[in-house]
């Protein structure tokens, strides 16, 4: 089956190679999740008992949970939505550094939002066993779907951590690159020693040393003294 030519033009697009990064799709799922966590919980989280008009959280009653879930997750949604604009900048940013200290702070916060999710998913977790059974009428679906998808969130956020780090560590520059490609650039343009300098000068002579560097010594080369020789009397 031969596929038209703009639908190949359009898979071959920057639009669409960027939606299959593995960065992007793991983005796009911690975007999901975080707001799945937040808007279940802020909608169905809160309910009041039969005795009372109060709104408590599902969550064993306990109001920090689900405001630490609600904070949490709306503040993970709008911190992927922030990295996939960055990211859509990244190809065009011709600065290293800039580069590295922002693929540093993607690797920085993926770390922490996987530790945030885990301490969220032991504390929302250990709410909802310690929630009384039919307590409230509506909300008990809610309370799972945002325990579980905290769960998939401490998944997805390590694999971003991971996904940072091996984009850290190929864009990391060669320490003293520079100075050894300026090294090996002298050492391609020293001048080669002509035919005429002392270096190549041949030595004649029985006595005389096959050393070049001897040429360049004048003291090695200085005129010995006249010997006095003895003349027999007569």
């Amino acid at each position: 089956m031969r596929i038209p030519e703009s639908l190949q033009d359009l898979a071959s697009s920057e639009a669409v190679q960027f939606l299959r990064r593995p960065k992007t799709i793991t983005r796009v799922f911690e975007g999901v999740f975080s707001l799945i966590i937040f808007s279940s919980l802020l909608t169905d989280g809160y309910q009041n008992k039969m005795e009372s008009p109060q709104l408590h959280c599902i969550l064993n009653s306990n109001n920090v949970a689900c405001s630490f879930a609600v904070g949490a997750g709306f503040l993970a949604f709008l911190s992927c939505l922030a990295f996939l604009v960055l990211d859509t900048q990244e190809t065009h940013i011709a600065d290293t550094r800039f580069k590295i200290a922002f693929q540093l702070l993607d690797l920085i916060l993926a770390a922490l939002w996987a530790v945030v999710w885990f301490v969220g998913f032991s504390f929302l977790a250990n709410q909802w066993q310690h929630s009384p059974p039919k307590e409230f009428l509506l909300g008990s679906s809610s309370a799972q779907a945002a325990i579980a998808f905290t769960f998939f969130s401490i998944l997805v956020w390590i694999f971003q951590a991971y996904l940072a780090f091996q984009d850290l560590r190929n864009d990391a520059p060669v320490p003293y690159k520079r100075s050894l490609d300026e090294g090996g650039m002298v050492l391609t343009t020293l001048p080669l020693p002509s035919a005429t300098s002392p270096m190549n000068m041949p030595t004649t002579g029985p006595n005389s040393l096959s050393y070049a560097s001897s040429a360049l010594s004048p003291c090695l080369t200085a005129p010995k003294a006249p010997r006095l020789a003895m003349m027999p009397d007569n």
